[in-house]
């Protein structure tokens, strides 16, 4: 089977706690425990990818059980792009998050042996399915770096920034094909946020046009993909955060959906839509007909209470006023564990929202 398909996740699971034992070590400044942390990984990882199968996913992932973050990892595997560490945090509501902050510090590049060519070529080489990877998409890069932090000069000119980002994210795109990938996920969450009022405030107060921003975020998202062969999917993810059981952004999709599903070219579209943060169904409606898909993330990731199959079945019935039943899958919000904190429910839980996002396809439309 090829994606898209009618039940699949964003990517992240909660982390086993032998993992994080021994990350937490390694962090610490134990060297002698690197091997046994890999070791760790690649074990636990068949596990899960066995996990993800036998209940029926067709689309499977290692969990990003080798990241910290959802995104800062990747992006600190980028050339001219580092992580440096501040006394405080990002806000969530109610929590902060660690104050790991990106830092642009050159000109901005796609490395041939970046890292997680290698996490995805080991989940190629266990899955008996189709394997996909997560990674951070390119309106990360601006989104999340401050402009002091921002040290080439040429990069004050947004659209040079923008077009460098580009660039290296083709290049990205063609490595992971050429790795094998035919399921690509670029999680550009950026573009819920600058549907917040709080969030388009902030950048507009650094003389950034909110709505400018969307539309040049799908830009970079379509030069990323422009070249991309015929039989790689590219899905994209956006929520409004998710920090153990947090959230950073409210609002509904209807500044950025139209850039979104018309100006992207991506395939598949996760959205969170398990709260009313996320507003009603209407921006469905500026779904093109034809082959793209939305995952709908009806099931939450932030708590354990398992919703009913007539619950998630009442709220398609909500969207197919807006978007066509063929063009509809389902999916979890967001994914279990954005960081390697997690979310606030266990690992049980978290397996039966998977069996329920199963379930919930097979009754509806006969299979995943």
């Amino acid at each position: 089977m090829t994606p898209p398909f009618r039940a699949d996740h964003v990517g992240s699971l909660l982390r086993p706690p032998r993992i994080a034992e021994l990350r937490a070590k390694s962090q610490a400044g134990s060297g002698s425990v690197a091997g046994e942390l890999r070791r760790c990984e690649d074990a636990e990882i068949q596990s899960v990818i066995s996990g993800q199968q036998n209940i029926g996913l067709k689309a499977v992932t290692d969990g990003e059980f080798r990241r910290s973050f959802w995104h800062y990892d990747f992006m600190g595997m980028l050339t001219g792009l580092d992580l440096v560490e501040r006394d405080q945090g990002v806000q969530f509501s109610g929590i902060k998050l660690r104050p790991i902050f990106p830092v642009i510090s050159g000109r901005l590049d796609f490395p041939d042996d970046h890292p997680m060519l290698e996490h995805y070529s080991f989940v190629a080489t266990h899955a008996d399915v189709t394997p996909k990877i997560s990674i951070p998409g390119p309106s990360c890069c601006h989104f999340r770096v401050a402009l002091d932090d921002i040290a080439p000069a040429e990069y004050r000119d947004l659209d040079m920034l923008f077009s460098d980002l580009a660039a290296a994210y083709r290049k990205a795109v063609e490595a992971f094909y050429r790795a094998g990938c035919r399921y690509l996920q670029m999680d550009d969450i950026f573009f819920a946020y600058l549907c917040d009022p709080a969030h388009r405030s902030a950048k507009a107060a650094l003389g950034q046009d909110p709505d400018w921003l969307i539309d040049r975020y799908a830009w970079m998202m379509r030069e990323a993909i422009r070249d991309r062969p015929d039989d790689l999917t590219i899905a994209m993810h956006m929520c409004r955060g998710n920090f153990q059981s947090a959230h950073a952004a409210e609002g509904d999709y209807s500044a950025a959906a139209d850039a979104v599903f018309n100006k992207t070219g991506v395939d598949i579209f996760f959205m969170e839509y398990d709260t009313e943060r996320a507003g009603g169904l209407e921006p469905l409606s500026l779904l093109a007909r034809g082959r793209q898909r939305v995952m709908a993330g009806f099931v939450t990731t932030k708590s354990g209470r398992l919703e009913s199959v007539g619950e998630i079945k009442r709220k398609f019935d909500q969207a197919c006023r807006f978007a066509d039943i063929d063009q509809l899958g389902i999916a979890p919000q967001c994914g279990f564990a954005s960081t390697e904190e997690g979310n606030k429910l266990t690992e049980d839980e978290q397996w039966r929202k998977l069996e329920l996002v199963v379930r919930i396809a097979e009754d509806i439309w006969g299979g995943v």
